[in-house]
């Protein structure tokens, strides 16, 4: 099996594999197309790939005969920034996110500095695979512009969006692990504007990935070390690209990716927010902190296009996955874990509180994650399997069918869907104790790996 996905998200794949140089040029060559307006910005984070990746972008980019403004490594919500305030036509993230080393992607961005939302990303799919694409002629290509204002202009950006005199205050020492990645340079840049005195870790952009980008728990041993070594008030993991966020607690626990929104939650002011958006798979402590603060929640699709729509539409002031994915439309509806830094340092600097006391006021639900690996081209048929044994469950079970398929039993559900980004087939289940999400998680992988034989 060549890992590749074809989704909404754009295209991902292992380089060398199933994402080759023709694959790129000529989904650039398909957004070149679809695009109208002005110049196109594109990004990259630091994985070996980028360089071949990039070149194959821009040369499909420029085939089209549009401008091309080449950003260099930066940050995807620092790129989705240049496009929305400079009147970009849209934008190429070259960045698989959280995703291994080996794996890359293109991601797509509107004119309104979001990701493509479901409908434009449909659009696109239909571009790249009627293959009929614009095509400049040769005095009509236009030179590529390499500018490498983005950062300093996201960085200046946040500042605006934040109390940078009451964080100054409180003096805070924050560790913060950027994986090498493309928020290196910014998100430091950020916290020592703050007054923060900065611990950095893995900070190099030269260099490779210490440990998978995805801010779990597991790949967050380095920071709690750090934390605990330095006397932190707080430690902050970022991906490669910079859309999500893991949290250290000043006791140096590693708080479950599904915490970030919690976290993020509480910061509401109470009765200052109508709605939050989250996904169908996010733990119901999103449910319980909201009511708390009058808000209602929306539940969505998987997937940060699905989020932003919701949002937009109920006007929603916070919308987030158990990714670490979190939106907060101070300055952009998009993922942006350096906006989500600066805004927590706010609200601790306000109030007083620790992170520790933010993460105990998290109401404690087990949940269990599994991914079953399963080739694209075989997950309808198995979730159509799936579908037709629910069909047959007692009344007592709520089914939901948005995304995949959901199944609430009592106080507890189970959630499986095929990935957007990797070539599985993901189960999360939840429940009030650690014993029934593990039966529950372990009863539906049977039945997957049933049908998958």
């Amino acid at each position: 099996m060549k890992p590749l996905k074809l989704s909404i998200l754009g295209v991902r794949g292992v380089v060398g594999e199933a994402l080759t140089p023709e694959l790129v040029v000529t989904f650039a060559q398909a957004f070149g197309t679809y695009v109208e307006g002005g110049p196109i910005f594109v990004s990259r984070d630091t994985r070996a790939s980028g360089e071949m990746i990039r070149s194959g972008v821009l040369a499909g980019l420029l085939s089209t005969g549009y401008e091309v403004v080449d950003l260099g490594i930066c940050p995807t919500p620092a790129m989705e920034l240049a496009v929305k305030r400079h009147g970009g036509a849209g934008g190429v993230a070259i960045t698989a996110g959280h995703n291994p080393a080996d794996w890359n992607a293109l991601k797509f961005v509107a004119s309104t500095g979001h990701l493509l939302n479901s409908y434009q990303g449909e659009e696109l799919l239909d571009v790249f695979h009627q293959a009929e694409f614009t095509r400049a002629r040769w005095d009509g290509l236009k030179p590529l512009r390499q500018e490498a204002f983005a950062v300093p202009e996201y960085v200046n950006a946040l500042l605006e969006t934040v109390d940078v005199a009451a964080i100054r205050r409180r003096r805070f020492k924050v560790a913060v692990d950027c994986c090498n990645g493309a928020c290196a340079e910014s998100t430091t840049r950020f916290l020592s504007a703050l007054g923060c005195e900065v611990v950095a870790i893995n900070e190099e952009m030269g260099r490779p990935f210490p440990h998978d980008p995805e801010p779990t728990p597991d790949n967050m041993n380095q920071l709690r070390a750090m934390v605990k070594a330095s006397g932190a008030d707080l430690g902050f993991a970022q991906d490669a690209e910079g859309s999500r966020l893991g949290l250290v607690t000043e006791q140096w626990q590693a708080l479950s990716e599904e915490h970030t929104l919690c976290i993020a939650v509480q910061m509401i002011p109470e009765g200052g927010c109508g709605a939050v958006v989250t996904n169908l798979c996010t733990t119901r402590a999103v449910d319980d902190l909201a009511a708390q603060r009058g808000a209602r929640v929306v539940r969505t699709k998987v997937g940060e296009p699905h989020i932003v729509e919701a949002m937009l539409f109920h006007d929603a002031c916070l919308g987030g996955e158990g990714s670490g994915g979190i939106v907060l439309p101070r300055l952009n509806h998009t993922f942006d874990s350096t906006a989500v830094i600066g805004c927590l340092l706010e609200h601790l600097a306000h109030t007083g509180r620790t992170l520790s006391e933010l993460a105990e006021a998290i109401p404690r639900y087990a949940m269990v994650k599994e991914r079953i690996p399963c080739p694209p081209e075989r997950a309808p048929a198995v979730m159509a399997r799936l579908r037709e044994m629910v069909e047959e469950q007692p009344a007592a079970d709520r089914v939901d069918l948005t995304d995949g398929i959901r199944i609430e039993r009592d106080a507890a559900w189970v959630h499986i869907r095929p990935s957007m980004t990797e070539p599985v087939l993901r189960i999360i289940a939840e429940a009030e104790s650690d014993a029934e999400a593990r039966a529950l998680a372990d009863e539906t992988s049977g039945h997957v790996r049933r049908y998958l034989v």
